[in-house]
């Protein structure tokens, strides 16, 4: 055999093994950059009368993601809304409010509830009369707290209304959402609030 061929056939067994090897390396990959998390939503509750109309105002906040009616506050586990206006229950009638803190803070969605309502009426608001109506401000935690009570004692300060704000302050209890017919009541039906105001300028936003 002639020794030239054997050389160039085991030059060739070791250059398609190479070639195979190579072949068979995975190809690097980019790694793929992480997503950013997503900012965390939190949660407000407030009672400024009939929840329709505290819903409408704060659905159109920008950076409110969700604004339900509900019940909280009372005794009756999962209330109606008959057990509610029957005053057995001893809820009033609120909105939970879900909003993105990087968007609209706290602070700004406790000034916008005082703007929107008469907070030193008791148990009513406007033509609605009874203690579901009343004017409250559930918080989620220690530093919701602190500014509910810092903006009630600012506006008390400065005598901005004319009588002693009536608004109760509390740690927020279980949040019974309200029958579907009362969600996006106003939006549903093309009308608005009777009672619920804000400024003028800020309504046309």
């Amino acid at each position: 055999m002639n020794p030239f061929l054997t050389i160039s056939r085991t030059w060739a067994l070791l250059l398609l093994a190479g070639a195979n090897a190579f072949a068979a390396e995975p190809s690097p990959t980019k790694p793929t950059p992480a997503m950013p998390d997503a900012p965390p939503l939190e949660k407000a509750t407030f009672g400024a009368g009939c929840f329709w109309g505290v819903e409408y105002q704060y659905a159109k906040i920008p950076g409110v993601k969700a604004a339900v009616c509900g019940y909280a506050g009372g005794k009756l586990v999962n209330p109606t809304y008959e057990d509610v206006c029957n005053h057995t229950s001893g809820h009033a009638e609120v909105i939970e409010v879900t909003f993105d803190p990087k968007k609209v803070s706290y602070r700004t969605l406790v000034e916008y509830f005082f703007k929107m309502h008469d907070p030193t009426q008791v148990d009513r608001q406007g033509p609605d009369v009874g203690d579901q109506y009343r004017s409250v401000i559930f918080t989620h935690s220690p530093e919701q707290q602190k500014v509910a009570e810092e903006v009630k004692a600012a506006l008390t300060k400065a005598k901005v209304f004319n009588a002693p704000i009536a608004t109760q302050v509390a740690p927020a209890p279980v949040f019974w959402r309200a029958e579907e017919y009362h969600q996006r009541h106003y939006q549903l039906r093309g009308t608005r609030p009777y009672c619920h105001l804000v400024p003028f300028a800020e309504e046309n936003k």
